[in-house]
């Protein structure tokens, strides 16, 4: 486990020419690890046929929904594999 909970995360940038389960709408966007769900596999992987799939801490993370689409006051939670996150200084 990398992030604990509380720690500011950046979703990153990613557009790879195969499946990914990371929304487009929170790729760039920070927000916070509210907490680890534990282990799972990479859905990544397993749609490319990768055998084993990787093995990686799922994360539940909050997003303001005014800095996602521009206005809201509620906040948008997404589970989101490790790799998929870069800590934010």
């Amino acid at each position: 486990m990398r992030f604990t909970p509380g720690a500011k995360v950046r979703a990153r940038v990613l557009d790879p020419d195969h499946h990914i389960r990371l929304p487009r709408y929170v790729r760039g966007q920070v927000g916070e690890v509210i907490e680890a769900e534990g282990e799972g596999p990479l859905p990544d992987d397993r749609a490319r046929g990768l055998m084993p799939p990787r093995v990686e801490t799922v994360y539940a993370v909050r997003f303001r929904a005014a800095e996602l689409w521009g206005t809201g006051t509620h906040s948008v939670t997404v589970d989101l594999w490790e790799s998929y996150l870069e800590e934010v200084p």
